[in-house]
């Protein structure tokens, strides 16, 4: 419907400026901005729309232009129209002024939020632009200062907005496919089998490695089928003690066993009507795999202790990150239950696969966490993002969400840039140096010094030989100045050092590379009085 009532509006007629300014913002040059929020100038007067497009350019920000608002409307409703996340508005234009574009946009996006501009301060015009829909004003002459924390407080209140949204959906039972990130073809495909499981209370199994998002595809088959609206329960069957998936599942009775205090309704009574989200379904213990089975060609559970079976209507949606088939032929997985399951199945590509759902995975996490953290970020650098998609992400969207926002929080600029993902940065070719800190002041500055290319005395033996920090080569002595053999202690001491060193402090990192658990890494740096 919003489309069509765009169309209408673009054929009506336009200004002189209109159609030379209409694809502007395709000549404009990103400015090393990177991915930034994206702000639409509609402003009739040339020189202040120059100058608007510099300000936001050197804060950071993305920008389209337009002269009047019939050409603004035809943007945000074009195929760029997406990227717009905020509208500077002059309210005096030609043709079509700032009160009647805002009465317009108010029927075609009215999520976007809008600040106008007037050489008029007063209090009856920001009213007036207010009650039609603007969310700030400035005056002209426009203070750069001023328009900067309005445009971050905007974003900052859009973004958290948008996810307090989705958290809606999700909970409500109406999350689909439409509120994926998808655009990768390979994720396309996910989503049009996904369309098509929802159109049926079909069984699917979703395949995929741990991080890909088997859960939101889940939701979103059940948000567009015809149990949207109604319960959708998600268990991770891998998380559950064994002792207690019957109870867990199927509920029970009070009294059935030793701390059962009152009756429990378990998962499947709970969605029924709905949907039940069995996550890790290869990790069930195969007795519990036989009742499963029951469940599922019955339509009916045996809660512990109760008396008879009770009747359940609910729609199955399972998912697993391992190989199902091999699990078949060692018979840890029922085959006959693999079989009612694996009715439709539904493979999520890992992240390595979908490069081209990066950038906007990026450019969401980041208005969503830096609106969180209340932090001023609001892009990221080509050179970062470049780096990010060349990353193979063996833990996929969830490894990039935690990432982006350690990098929120950790950032000291307004723009993410490669030396705020120094794991990613040690990964990827190229990009070391990149990530490297600046060198920590010397204690012995101003000393004359002289520094010998060999790093131990001769006759000294060296572990670990020919690993480089800052320049210098970098050994653990096996022996003392006095040739005496170091103890195994004081030796473990230093490799430890030296991999923390390395490794910039990432315990799960250091741990993986000296052979140990981080559970015995903390253990030994505690006994060794190590300084972390």
């Amino acid at each position: 419907m919003a489309l069509t009532m765009l169309c209408h509006l673009g054929r009506r007629k336009r200004g002189p400026q209109a159609n030379s300014n209409r694809s502007n913002h395709d000549n404009q040059n990103n400015n090393g901005s990177g991915m930034s929020s994206c702000i639409l100038i509609v402003e009739d007067d040339p020189v202040q729309r120059r100058l608007l497009e510099e300000l936001l350019r050197r804060s950071g920000y993305e920008t389209m232009s337009a002269a009047d608002g019939y050409s603004a409307l035809d943007m945000i409703s074009g195929p760029s129209g997406k990227r717009i996340m905020l509208i500077l508005l002059d309210l005096k234009m030609p043709e079509m002024d700032g009160i009647e574009f805002l009465e317009k946009l108010a029927g075609i996006r009215s999520d976007l939020p809008v600040i106008v501009q007037t050489a008029q301060g007063s209090i009856e015009t920001v009213v007036k632009a207010m009650r039609a829909g603007a969310d700030d004003f400035v005056v002209k002459p426009v203070n750069p200062e001023r328009l900067r924390v309005s445009i971050q407080n905007l974003l900052k209140v859009t973004a958290l907005t948008e996810e307090v949204r989705r958290l809606n959906k999700k909970v409500k039972g109406v999350f689909t496919f439409d509120d994926i990130i998808a655009e990768s073809p390979a994720m396309q495909n996910v989503v049009r089998l996904g369309r098509r499981a929802a159109e049926s209370n079909i069984p699917v199994l979703i395949e995929g490695e741990s991080g890909v998002g088997k859960e939101v595809i889940a939701r979103a088959i059940h948000g567009e089928s015809k149990r949207s609206g109604r319960t959708f329960v998600a268990v991770n069957c891998g998380a559950i003690p064994e002792n207690l998936v019957e109870s867990t599942l199927f509920g029970h009775e009070k009294g059935a066993f030793t701390g059962a205090v009152s009756k429990h309704i378990g998962k499947f009574q709970e969605a029924s009507g709905g949907t039940l989200f069995l996550d890790e379904v290869g990790e069930l213990p195969l007795e519990m795999q036989v009742k499963l089975l029951r469940a599922i060609q019955e339509g009916e559970i045996d809660p512990v202790g109760a008396r008879k079976p009770v009747q359940v209507d609910v729609r199955i949606i399972s998912a697993t990150n391992r190989d199902m088939i091999e699990m078949v032929k060692q018979g840890a997985f029922r085959e006959d239950l693999f079989y009612r399951l694996n009715v439709f199945p539904i493979i999520v590509p890992p992240l390595r696969r979908r490069v081209q759902d990066i950038p906007p995975l990026v450019e969401h996490f980041i208005h969503r966490f830096a609106a969180e953290e209340g932090r001023k970020v609001h892009g990221i650098t080509p050179r970062a993002l470049d780096m990010l998609m060349k990353y193979r992400w063996p833990g996929n969207v969830r490894q990039l969400e935690n990432a982006i926002f350690r990098a929120i929080v950790m950032a000291e600029g307004d723009m993410l840039d490669v030396r705020d993902f120094p794991q990613i940065a040690a990964q990827v070719e190229g990009c070391e140096e990149l990530a490297e800190a600046p060198a920590p002041p010397d204690e012995n500055a101003g000393q004359p010094q002289q520094r010998s290319a060999q790093p131990q005395t001769r006759g000294t033996a060296i572990i670990g030989g020919g690993m480089v920090s800052d320049g210098v080569a970098v050994g653990i002595p096996a022996v003392t100045e006095g040739g005496h053999v170091r103890t195994l202690q004081e030796i473990e001491a230093d490799m430890i050092r030296l991999a923390l060193h390395r490794y910039r402090g990432q315990m799960s990192e250091v741990a993986r590379k000296l052979g140990i658990g981080r559970s015995t890494l903390y253990r030994k740096i505690k006994a060794l009085g190590i300084q972390v």
